[in-house]
């Protein structure tokens, strides 16, 4: 696949450190996403039953919650480098997490389909961001915050580093905290 370099600080939020940090400077993000995507299948589909709605703490996502996490936020993302790689300057709003979670109905899904639907988000990140245009991937944009404030900018490779990183954050956290 494509070679995407990492983005230097400034083409993220300071706070994305913590999903930059986890990835290699190797320029193979779309190879890691498909390779994460595979042992993160793998790796919850071993697990038994129960410790896919198993909430480790109140008010803590479940498993099953973080996958549909996952995949919003893969989108929410990937639109975001659309936008930017195709020098749309609109300040893009941010979502509530939160929200999104609670109106998911994650718990309720089979985890097949759960998988079906995060294998094809998938597909079409990879896809999106292999045959972008080389010069948009330094182009940014900027988010805001619902009272209009801006909140942060990022560029089009800083958003698919993002989506990476933040995969394997939440797949660390899964093995840390639901897997004893």
């Amino acid at each position: 696949m494509r070679y995407i370099q990492k983005p230097a600080k400034g083409e993220y939020p300071e706070y994305s450190h913590i999903y930059m940090d986890l990835l290699e400077d190797d320029g193979k993000v779309l190879d890691h996403l498909w390779e994460n995507f595979l042992r993160i299948k793998d790796f919850v589909y071993a697990l038994p039953t129960e410790k896919l709605v198993y909430r480790y703490a109140e008010n803590k996502w479940t498993i099953k919650e973080i996958l549909i996490h996952l995949i919003d936020d893969e989108r929410i993302f990937a639109y975001r480098a659309l936008r930017y790689a195709r020098n749309d300057r609109t300040p893009l709003h941010g979502f509530d997490q939160d929200v999104y979670a609670k109106f998911s109905k994650a718990n309720e899904r089979s985890l097949e389909s759960i998988f079906d639907e995060y294998e094809t988000v998938r597909k079409a990140t990879i896809t999106l961001f292999e045959y972008m245009p080389e010069e948009s991937f330094t182009r940014g944009g900027k988010a805001v915050d619902l009272d209009g404030s801006i909140v942060n900018q990022r560029t089009v490779r800083g958003l698919a580093y993002h989506i990476a990183g933040h995969e394997l954050r939440h797949f660390n956290i899964i093995k840390e905290r639901y897997i004893k």
